[in-house]
């Protein structure tokens, strides 16, 4: 239901083209977006999907890029050097690893950093904790769009568990 609820938010933003890494928490989000007329393009590396993102949005199209947040560090140049530079509109949509009661210690220094780097790239940012906030996510996403700018959203593990 969550998924399809995000996946929802993202074609009545007009979203046209996905670029997706692999991530357990969003691969029920990918599977919605593929049952969507919204084309998937999985990528290798998460700054290979800001260039095609950048690339459509100079030819009138709306991208987002899904990914973990660990993967914001990957991009960070081309975030800063191309898509904000150049305010070509791109809307990030990341599982927030690294919080409290993170299995995996490797993902914590990121998880812990990615929201302040998004902050010093003055990247419009949501987090996504409970149902409430999907609703909150398609202006944010309009709003990217309709600005030239890059957003951001986080997707806490929490908002799974508030499905259960």
């Amino acid at each position: 239901m969550i998924d399809r609820q995000i996946a929802n938010v993202l074609q009545a933003a007009g979203v046209e083209l996905v670029m997706s890494l692999p991530c357990a928490l969003l691969s029920g989000v990918l599977t919605e977006v593929d049952r969507l007329p919204i084309r998937r393009i999985p990528v290798c590396r998460e700054e290979e999907g800001v260039g095609i993102a950048a690339g459509a949005a100079l030819a009138g199209k709306r991208a987002a890029l899904i990914m973990q947040n660990s993967g914001l560090g990957n991009c960070i140049n081309a975030l800063a050097s191309l898509t904000c530079f150049y305010k070509l509109p791109l809307f990030l949509l990341m599982s927030h690893r690294g919080g409290p009661g993170e299995q995996i210690s490797a993902q914590i220094p990121m998880g812990q950093t990615a929201p302040r780097l998004l902050d010093v790239l003055s990247i419009e940012r949501l987090a996504v904790k409970t149902p409430p906030d999907i609703k909150r996510l398609e202006s944010l996403i309009s709003r990217t769009y309709d600005t030239g700018a890059v957003g951001a959203a986080f997707l806490s593990p929490e908002l799974w568990h508030a499905e259960m």
